[in-house]
């Protein structure tokens, strides 16, 4: 792997298993493959896509690799999937409906009207989202951008909207479609933990590695993340209802609302005058995640596997042609019925088999190894894991109704994984015995047992040099064996990071677009996370902000708590300063872009203004390289 002189073949056990599934699986079914191919008008010429410096951010030709024959160091179902993600251009679906794919991890789709064009789901940053237009004008005429409708409220749905519509455009009458609560979930879930979820993706998506047989190969989804702008453009028309119908540019849009599924705020779309359903994330070719491996709540499968079934009932009467905002679509009426149904009863399976055995006692993990994928199930690679998967799935449905603890009471207080470690590695006999041991298991291909056992090690001793280049080279043979896209990007992320340090986060999706769309409360509760509760215990600092062009804000710290209320309040005389002035420096302010001196000439402040750079004092900054794979 380019980048890292350290990466090895693939071992005995390693090449044995992923031999054993071209026997398994029907390798020779086409018809993905021909579905995939099916309706292409064209691609880019320029196979880089950059920023206004010139960077890459998309590179269409990065994955070329693919086309060879599956090597040994991939495992050929997530080689074979990886083989249909990459197929690139724009792709007719049906009669003014067309889809860029393969310009990001997501799809753009495009829906022709009477004089301009409706695009949904502009991908994940500007840069790719402004090259999948210029290739659809490239083949369809220069038709100008009626609308704009998010699906749902992930960041590659939403992140390109500025390459495709300006901010004066909508303002001027270009309607943008979200479902009822996008904006706070897309705000939350980028905010809130967006540093923790945004260094995790890194990890997901393996956006550091280099492609190649050894790296990067898939994520299962898509091939990764675009690494460009990413933008934000409120929503003007919410979708607040099932069967809520809007026209657009002469197109018919029919909504289904379909909250708590592969995101908190999602919709599908039937186009009744196309005999065409978009399913947006809600059934793709594979298994979905119920809780991603970068972090997000619990989805939930038994809501999921229902609105799948109301999909059906609702449209398919009127459904020739499904396509989703991932991956290719599904032609005919008889093939549509299949796909929708394999795709609920996996859901539902899954669900109802999980709380089947937790009520049986068996804990999270238990169940992720005991769970069997019906045969007929198992047969269709719709249902394969190489995005969410049955193990880590299974799991997310125990703690979405257990939660962390399996009720083992010495499971209760245990020690931090540092101070475990610590313990472990001694009473085993010290590292070096610990590491003859993990070398054995190794040679005998039980890497997982490796990774357990070496991990302690590392944690006890984050320099041990030989233990990290153990733990290295046995997670590189799980990412080698795994289906699952994510869990091979995890495991040689890992990997990468033990030889060769942090890569950080390659792809932020905490914008200053997704910033400025913050309310004022949401803007206050970011800030009330970042205090350092430890360090200021002892402090009791009041600062009342009247604003020029809003109602007023109290902030207080107090117990380590930054708690704020909008509007009026009865302790308003009790302020340690009271500052007048216009909303946008209150936010600046608060978003560090403005410091408290910058306010001597821009607002009126009485009291102590010296409370405010005491109370500004206690926030930290999160840190978007923290350690993963060592302490």
């Amino acid at each position: 792997m380019a980048g890292d002189k350290m990466v090895k073949d693939a071992q005995p056990a390693i090449r044995e298993a992923n031999k054993l599934l071209l026997q398994r699986f029907a390798f020779d079914d086409t018809q993905d493959y021909d579905d995939a191919a099916r309706g292409l008008l064209g691609t880019r010429d320029d196979r880089q896509i950059r920023d206004a410096e010139g960077r890459v951010v998309w590179d269409l030709d990065a994955y070329a690799f693919l086309r060879d024959e599956c090597p040994d160091t991939v495992n050929p179902s997530l080689w074979r999937q990886g083989q249909l993600v990459i197929q690139d251009g724009l792709f007719e679906v049906a009669e003014g409906i067309y889809q860029v794919r393969g310009f990001d991890l997501s799809n753009m789709t495009l829906i022709e009207g009477d004089t301009g064009v409706l695009v949904i789901d502009p991908l994940l940053t500007v840069e790719t989202a402004a090259a999948g237009l210029a290739l659809y004008r490239a083949h369809r005429g220069d038709r100008p951008v009626k609308a704009v409708l998010y699906t749902h409220s992930h960041a590659d749905h939403f992140g390109g909207v500025k390459g495709v519509v300006t901010e004066d455009e909508v303002t001027g009458g270009v309607p943008v479609f979200a479902p009822e609560g996008f904006l706070e979930h897309a705000i939350s879930e980028n905010v809130y933990a967006g540093t923790a979820m945004n260094r995790r993706a890194a990890f997901m998506y393996g956006a550091a590695l280099p492609p190649g047989t050894q790296g990067q190969v898939s994520a299962g989804l898509g091939q990764t993340l675009s690494t460009g702008t990413v933008s934000l453009i409120p929503p003007t028309v919410t979708i607040s209802r099932t069967g809520q119908a809007e026209t657009v540019d002469g197109i018919r849009l029919v909504f289904q609302l379909t909250p708590g599924t592969e995101a908190p705020a999602e919709l599908n779309i039937h186009f009744p005058d196309r005999a065409a359903l978009c399913m947006a994330e809600n059934a793709t070719h594979n298994l979905h995640n119920l809780l991603t491996l970068r972090g997000a709540e619990v989805r939930d499968p038994h809501v999921w596997a229902r609105f799948l079934d109301e999909s059906v009932n609702l449209f398919l009467d009127g459904t020739d042609v499904a396509f989703a905002s991932h991956h290719w679509p599904v032609w005919g009426r008889d093939r549509v019925e299949r796909f929708l149904s394999e795709q609920h009863d996996m859901y539902a399976y899954l669900h109802d088999q999980t709380l089947r055995m937790l009520n049986q006692g068996l804990t999270g993990p238990e169940i992720a190894e005991q769970m069997q994928v019906p045969p007929a199930l198992e047969r269709v690679w719709h249902s394969h894991g190489y995005y969410g998967s049955v193990s880590h799935n299974t799991k997310a449905i125990y703690q979405r109704y257990l939660g962390w603890f399996d009720g083992n009471p010495a499971h209760l207080w245990e020690h931090p994984p540092a101070e475990a470690a610590a313990r472990y590695v001694s009473v085993m006999g010290g590292a070096d015995k610990v590491l003859d041991h993990a070398r054995q298991s190794f040679t005998e291909g039980d890497y997982r047992w490796v990774v357990q056992l070496v991990n302690h090690v590392i944690f006890a001793d984050p320099d041990n040099a030989e233990a990290r280049a153990l733990q290295a080279d046995a997670l590189e043979q799980l990412g080698y064996g795994s289906e699952n896209g994510t869990w091979r990007n995890f495991y040689l992320m890992g990997a990468y990071e033990l030889r060769n340090g942090s890569v950080g986060t390659p792809t932020a999706t905490t914008s200053p677009d997704v910033l400025a769309a913050l309310t004022l409360d949401q803007l206050l509760d970011a800030l009330a996370i970042r205090v350092d509760g430890p360090r200021c215990w002892d402090k009791d600092i009041s600062v009342r902000w009247n604003l020029a062009d809003g109602q007023p804000v109290t902030m207080r710290l107090r117990n380590g708590v930054l708690s704020h209320r909008i509007g009026p309040t009865s302790t308003s005389a009790d302020a340690d300063a009271e500052i007048t002035l216009p909303e946008a420096d209150l936010r600046a302010v608060l978003l560090g872009q403005m410091s408290p001196p910058d306010l001597t000439d821009r607002a009126e402040v009485s009291g102590d203004p010296a409370k405010l750079t005491e109370l500004l004092a206690c926030l930290t900054d999160p840190d978007p390289d923290f350690a993963i794979v060592t302490p």
